[in-house]
Protein backbone atom coordinates (compact mmCIF):
# COMPACT_ATOMS: atom_id res chain seq x y z
CA UNK A 1 0.00 0.00 0.00
CA UNK A 2 1.57 3.18 -1.40
CA UNK A 3 1.90 6.33 1.72
CA UNK A 4 -0.82 8.68 0.91
CA UNK A 5 1.60 11.78 1.66
CA UNK A 6 4.03 10.77 -1.25
CA UNK A 7 3.44 11.15 -5.03
CA UNK A 8 5.82 9.57 -7.39
CA UNK A 9 7.97 11.77 -9.84
CA UNK A 10 8.68 10.45 -13.40
CA UNK A 11 11.42 8.22 -12.46
CA UNK A 12 9.38 6.29 -10.56
CA UNK A 13 10.77 7.49 -6.93
CA UNK A 14 8.80 9.21 -4.27
CA UNK A 15 8.56 12.92 -3.47
CA UNK A 16 6.79 14.46 -0.63
CA UNK A 17 3.42 16.04 -1.31
CA UNK A 18 3.34 19.87 -1.35
CA UNK A 19 2.45 21.36 2.36
CA UNK A 20 -0.94 23.50 2.58
CA UNK A 21 -0.39 26.61 4.14
CA UNK A 22 -0.92 25.19 7.58
CA UNK A 23 -0.34 21.88 8.89
CA UNK A 24 -1.08 20.79 12.23
CA UNK A 25 1.52 18.05 13.53
CA UNK A 26 0.63 17.90 16.82
CA UNK A 27 -1.69 18.54 19.94
CA UNK A 28 -1.43 17.81 23.90
CA UNK A 29 -1.87 19.13 27.09
CA UNK A 30 1.40 20.83 28.47
CA UNK A 31 -1.15 21.75 31.94
CA UNK A 32 -4.07 20.34 33.37
CA UNK A 33 -4.97 21.76 37.04
CA UNK A 34 -8.07 21.15 38.58
CA UNK A 35 -8.24 22.11 42.43
CA UNK A 36 -11.33 22.20 44.82
CA UNK A 37 -9.96 24.10 47.65
CA UNK A 38 -12.78 24.15 50.43
CA UNK A 39 -13.49 19.76 49.58
CA UNK A 40 -15.49 18.28 50.92
CA UNK A 41 -17.39 21.00 52.39
CA UNK A 42 -18.25 22.72 49.20
CA UNK A 43 -20.04 20.23 47.77
CA UNK A 44 -22.63 20.22 50.61
CA UNK A 45 -22.64 24.16 51.71
CA UNK A 46 -23.04 25.24 47.83
CA UNK A 47 -26.70 26.88 47.69
CA UNK A 48 -26.14 28.67 44.25
CA UNK A 49 -24.51 27.70 41.23
CA UNK A 50 -20.77 28.95 40.91
CA UNK A 51 -19.93 32.04 39.61
CA UNK A 52 -17.56 31.30 36.61
CA UNK A 53 -14.85 33.84 35.45
CA UNK A 54 -12.87 33.20 32.31
CA UNK A 55 -9.37 33.96 31.51
CA UNK A 56 -7.97 33.34 28.28
CA UNK A 57 -4.40 33.48 26.52
CA UNK A 58 -2.93 32.68 23.15
CA UNK A 59 0.75 32.37 22.84
CA UNK A 60 2.90 31.32 19.83
CA UNK A 61 6.60 30.49 19.66
CA UNK A 62 9.18 29.29 17.28
CA UNK A 63 10.61 25.90 17.88
CA UNK A 64 13.50 26.73 15.63
CA UNK A 65 15.75 29.74 14.71
CA UNK A 66 13.91 30.86 11.77
CA UNK A 67 12.19 28.11 10.95
CA UNK A 68 8.58 27.94 10.10
CA UNK A 69 7.46 25.52 12.91
CA UNK A 70 5.75 27.11 16.04
CA UNK A 71 4.18 25.93 19.30
CA UNK A 72 0.99 27.48 19.82
CA UNK A 73 -0.39 27.21 23.64
CA UNK A 74 -4.10 28.23 24.42
CA UNK A 75 -4.12 29.38 28.15
CA UNK A 76 -7.46 29.17 30.02
CA UNK A 77 -7.87 29.56 33.46
CA UNK A 78 -11.76 29.30 35.06
CA UNK A 79 -12.06 30.53 38.78
CA UNK A 80 -15.84 29.69 39.89
CA UNK A 81 -16.94 31.37 43.15
CA UNK A 82 -19.92 30.92 45.22
CA UNK A 83 -20.27 34.32 47.00
CA UNK A 84 -16.87 34.65 48.80
CA UNK A 85 -16.10 30.73 48.41
CA UNK A 86 -14.18 29.56 45.93
CA UNK A 87 -15.76 26.41 44.42
CA UNK A 88 -12.77 25.27 42.23
CA UNK A 89 -9.98 26.44 40.01
CA UNK A 90 -9.58 24.71 36.59
CA UNK A 91 -6.07 25.94 34.59
CA UNK A 92 -5.38 24.27 31.18
CA UNK A 93 -2.68 24.65 28.64
CA UNK A 94 -3.43 23.20 25.64
CA UNK A 95 -1.19 23.46 22.53
CA UNK A 96 -0.31 22.53 19.11
CA UNK A 97 2.77 22.00 17.01
CA UNK A 98 2.08 24.13 13.43
CA UNK A 99 3.69 23.83 10.25
CA UNK A 100 3.65 27.36 9.08
CA UNK A 101 3.74 28.41 5.23
CA UNK A 102 2.66 31.95 4.64
CA UNK A 103 3.85 34.65 4.04
CA UNK A 104 5.49 37.00 6.82
CA UNK A 105 2.67 39.79 6.97
CA UNK A 106 0.25 36.63 7.25
CA UNK A 107 2.23 35.00 10.34
CA UNK A 108 0.44 36.58 13.62
CA UNK A 109 -2.79 36.44 12.39
CA UNK A 110 -2.42 32.70 11.68
CA UNK A 111 -0.66 31.57 14.86
CA UNK A 112 -3.02 33.90 17.39
CA UNK A 113 -6.15 33.52 15.14
CA UNK A 114 -6.23 30.27 13.34
CA UNK A 115 -4.04 28.19 15.15
CA UNK A 116 -5.74 28.95 18.19
CA UNK A 117 -9.22 28.01 16.32
CA UNK A 118 -8.02 24.90 15.67
CA UNK A 119 -7.01 23.82 19.42
CA UNK A 120 -10.16 25.32 20.52
CA UNK A 121 -12.95 22.54 20.23
CA UNK A 122 -10.67 20.31 21.72
CA UNK A 123 -9.53 22.36 24.99
CA UNK A 124 -13.04 22.93 25.38
CA UNK A 125 -14.07 19.49 25.80
CA UNK A 126 -10.83 18.75 28.30
CA UNK A 127 -12.04 21.73 30.19
CA UNK A 128 -15.87 20.10 30.09
CA UNK A 129 -14.28 16.79 31.39
CA UNK A 130 -11.95 17.48 34.06
CA UNK A 131 -14.84 20.32 35.80
CA UNK A 132 -17.72 17.11 35.60
CA UNK A 133 -15.38 14.52 36.16
CA UNK A 134 -14.52 17.12 39.80
CA UNK A 135 -17.97 16.83 41.52
CA UNK A 136 -19.42 20.22 39.13
CA UNK A 137 -21.37 21.00 36.09
CA UNK A 138 -19.27 20.90 33.01
CA UNK A 139 -17.99 24.47 31.90
CA UNK A 140 -19.00 24.69 28.41
CA UNK A 141 -17.29 27.46 26.99
CA UNK A 142 -19.03 29.38 24.48
CA UNK A 143 -17.48 29.67 20.96
CA UNK A 144 -14.47 32.58 20.94
CA UNK A 145 -13.85 35.34 18.60
CA UNK A 146 -10.14 34.82 18.33
CA UNK A 147 -10.14 37.81 15.61
CA UNK A 148 -11.63 40.21 18.35
CA UNK A 149 -9.12 38.96 20.48
CA UNK A 150 -6.52 39.36 18.45
CA UNK A 151 -7.13 42.74 17.07
CA UNK A 152 -7.80 43.53 21.03
CA UNK A 153 -4.21 42.72 22.07
CA UNK A 154 -3.01 44.59 18.90
CA UNK A 155 -4.79 47.26 20.03
CA UNK A 156 -3.50 47.04 23.63
CA UNK A 157 -0.03 46.94 22.15
CA UNK A 158 0.29 49.64 19.51
CA UNK A 159 0.05 48.48 15.82
CA UNK A 160 3.82 47.98 15.44
CA UNK A 161 4.32 45.67 18.21
CA UNK A 162 4.18 41.93 17.80
CA UNK A 163 2.10 40.23 19.62
CA UNK A 164 3.55 36.52 18.78
CA UNK A 165 6.24 35.71 21.59
CA UNK A 166 9.99 34.24 20.57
Amino acid sequence: MSDPTMAANGNGAANAAPQGPLVVNLQYVKDLSFEVPGAPDVFTSLREQPRIDIALDVQARPLQEGGNVFEVALQIRCDAKAGETTAFIAELVYCGIFTVNVPPESLEPVLLVECPRLLFPFARNILADATREGGFMPVLLTPIDFVALWQSRRGNAGLDAPVAQA
